[in-house]
């Protein structure tokens, strides 16, 4: 694949991500993408992560953006920080991912290549070619099946995988959406702006991505959550 010339930034949320932040920026800085750089947006984290990141800024010449938050404030807060963060700073296209290398970097490239005829893509596990880290159970199978069937069904949301945090976008895509105008704070924010994507009339295009299990640190995710952000996104679809 050729170099992508374009300036991309990646935005990615960090708690209790300090093991797993230097490896994230290692692959990140690898690809051939010699104009990108990498927002972490850091809750707070009593790991430390804010301190890593700090670090991975001088070894990668500010090629790291540090915002360093006073509280757990929830994953779409943080995203919406960075997101408006990446625009300030001139990107044309700007990436949302995970910490915990559950979303491989490497697909970034072929992202940015597919925006050239869209304007959002999705990383995408049910997609055709599409698919989880084999060593999950069935237990964990399931959850995340019920869970996008679900979000998708209350949400109104037609892609495949409503609740990836795998995206794409280009930056004139990103700036259309009223960002300070989100409700869902925590796992329903991913499928929320997917929504709001549809709603403006985006061109969206699922890209297949095998979704790893995290590198280290435990698995923020429950039954509990996943109601939660179900009950908000009806909630939102109802009002609208």
């Amino acid at each position: 694949m050729s170099s992508v010339e374009g300036k991309v930034v990646i935005v990615v949320p960090t708690y209790i991500e300090a093991e797993n932040l230097p490896r994230l920026a290692e692959r990140i800085f690898a690809l051939d993408m010699p104009k990108s750089s990498m927002i972490v947006v850091d809750d707070a984290s009593p790991d430390g992560t804010s301190n890593v990141a700090r670090k991975l800024r001088r070894r990668y010449n500010g090629r790291v953006v540090v915002i360093e938050r006073e509280d757990k404030l929830g994953l779409g807060t943080a995203y919406v920080r960075g997101f408006s963060q990446a625009l300030e700073d001139g990107a044309e296209y700007v990436v949302q991912m995970d910490a915990d290398l559950s979303h491989a970097p490497e697909y970034i490239p072929g992202f940015i290549e597919a925006l050239g005829t869209a304007d959002v893509v999705i990383g995408s596990r049910y997609a055709e070619g599409g698919g989880v880290d084999k060593d999950w159970t069935l237990k964990r199978r399931l959850l995340s099946s019920l869970a996008n069937l679900g979000i998708r069904a209350v949400s109104g949301v037609k892609v495949k995988d409503a609740t990836t945090g795998f995206k794409a976008f280009r930056a004139t895509s990103l700036v259309s959406l009223n960002l300070e105008g989100f409700h869902c704070k925590g796992f329903g924010f991913q499928a929320e702006v997917a929504y709001a994507c549809q709603e403006m009339g985006h061109k969206i295009v699922e890209r297949p991505i095998v979704f790893h299990d995290r590198a280290a640190g435990k698995s923020k995710m429950s039954l509990g959550i996943i109601i939660e952000a179900m009950w908000k996104l009806a909630v939102i679809r109802w009002r609208r």
